[in-house]
């Protein structure tokens, strides 16, 4: 039951971190086909962030349902339990697919507009092998992708995007894998 809230603590801290005004300096891929992005995502890399504190290896599951994505983030903790928060995310950009809201609030709580996050698409693979997702303050940054590892070449490549994007690569956390 403790690690419950806990999650529930981690999602609540998550929401209310990611809503604040937009940045316009940010940019977002041109097109995303939801049905192509659905589906399992290992996390290569991130910016560090309360709610993901003492994961090794974190996972992200999406389902598109009545144009409602479905949202499961599991992180595997050094102790060998884990951790999962479930939630929902709404295209808010439909021209590009590209600017999403994310909630992990109980359905009862999402009514309130309160909790809801910025999940920005800045980078994706045309083979959607990769992606980078961020927010408009780039607080909160995330390379996933299909497999549990990247070749360097191309993590390169992704690292040199982001960089030009304004974000400090120097405090990447790497999955631990």
């Amino acid at each position: 039951m403790k690690g419950k809230y806990c999650v529930l603590l981690m999602v609540l801290v998550f929401a209310l971190g990611c809503s604040h005004a937009p940045q316009t300096s940010l940019q977002t891929v041109s097109h995303v086909d939801l049905s192509r992005y659905m589906g399992k995502w290992y996390e290569i890399a991130r910016l560090p962030n309360r709610f993901q504190k003492g994961c090794l290896r974190s996972t992200a599951e999406y389902a598109l349902k009545d144009g409602v994505v479905s949202v499961i983030n599991r992180c595997d903790l050094e102790d060998g339990s884990m951790k999962e928060a479930v939630g929902i995310a709404q295209v808010v950009d439909a021209q590009t697919n590209a600017k999403l809201k994310v909630s992990f609030l109980p359905d009862w709580l999402r009514w309130t507009g309160f909790g809801w996050g910025n999940y920005w698409i800045i980078d994706l693979d045309d083979n959607y092998e990769y992606v980078v997702v961020s927010e408009p303050e780039q607080k909160y940054l995330w390379i996933l992708s299909r497999s549990q590892t990247i070749k360097p070449q191309k993590y390169d490549e992704i690292l040199a995007n982001i960089k030009a994007q304004g974000f400090d690569i120097s405090a990447l956390i790497i999955d631990k894998r």
